[in-house]
């Protein structure tokens, strides 16, 4: 009988290690961030096509796409590993704690790359294939090796890498890049300053500990609230443009207008915080990091359903 019991022990133990392993290489890819990478992908398929794409073109878009930012972010778990054992949010991550070796993190990372990049263009477009890979570059190398260590403009170039699956959705329906894909792209780029610095502010501490340059651990406060009052006006301005670009209907319009318009006001309303002098709790920057997150949500689904119910503004 103990033998049983010793050798169940045993088997249950070796499963829950396997479930262990699993899920520190899948939280190596990052899932959060790649949602809202995904969120800004699909939806431009559907302006794209005009309605409804190929739901097998979206799928295999959809799974190319999670592959590539799933490599991007192992490449940068890998390469910013010295840092986040220096930073309290991100402490536990599995190259930090030894739960995943540096090479074993590089391995996986390149093999995701390598599948993510022939996936794409066998199964997507080669368009499309070379958006993706471009677009990991550009954060792997352009951010995380260049930008991030070295600039408090890090997040606002860096933050291009972030707006590549607008172009990937829209090359994977039409095999090209339309100006659409621009604005949007734009309105991504214009809107990652203003999602990321106010996440920086509550963490300045943290990245002053990782010697990282984030702009509220240089500057101060009131001079970073004011940027993300100017990205906000200027994010709200490249979504409008892409009602004329575009011929988006009122589903659009109104959602455009009245969520930007709430995003501007949440954005004055911490740099009247901001000047005001007020301390962290009553400055409250994580109020808009997370209606920032609503905000791309709503927007890029009134992307999808407005060609689909098209009520013209005309």
């Amino acid at each position: 009988m103990a033998t049983v019991e010793t050798t169940s022990s045993v088997a249950a133990s070796a499963v829950g290690g396997w479930r262990r392993k699993v899920s520190a290489y899948v939280s190596l890819t990052k899932p959060r961030i790649i949602e809202l990478l995904l969120v800004t992908t699909v939806p431009v398929m559907f302006l794209a096509q005009g309605g409804v794409p190929d739901l097998w073109l979206v799928l295999a878009t959809f799974v190319g796409g999670t592959l590539s930012a799933g490599g991007a972010n192992a490449f940068n778990c890998w390469y910013d590993r010295d840092i986040d054992a220096k930073m309290h949010r991100t402490s536990a991550r599995p190259l930090v704690t030894g739960e995943v070796s540096p090479r074993a993190a590089v391995v996986f990372a390149s093999a995701l790359t390598v599948l993510s990049t022939l996936w794409l263009w066998v199964l997507v477009n080669p368009a499309a294939s070379v958006l993706a890979l471009s677009g990991l570059v550009l954060y792997v190398v352009g951010y995380t090796m260049l930008l991030k260590r070295r600039t408090t403009q890090n997040i606002v170039w860096g933050g291009a890498a972030g707006c590549m699956p607008v172009l990937v959705g829209w090359a994977a329906v039409t095999g090209d890049v339309g100006w659409p894909a621009i604005l949007l792209f734009l309105v991504v780029f214009l809107w990652t300053p203003p999602h990321y610095w106010p996440l920086s502010m509550r963490f300045k501490e943290d990245y002053a500990a990782a010697e990282v340059p984030m702009l509220p651990v240089r500057a101060d406060i009131v001079v970073v609230a004011r940027q993300v009052v100017v990205y906000s006006w200027g994010m709200l301005a490249a979504s409008l443009a892409l009602v004329p670009v575009a011929g988006m209907g009122w589903i659009y319009t109104v959602a455009a207008v009245v969520s930007g318009g709430m995003f501007v006001a949440e954005a004055h309303r911490l740099l009247r915080a901001a000047k005001a002098g007020a301390a962290q709790r009553v400055l409250r920057p994580m109020r808009l990091f997370h209606f920032s997150i609503t905000y791309i949500t709503v927007l890029f689904l009134a992307v999808a359903i407005d060609p689909l119910l098209h009520l013209s503004l005309r």
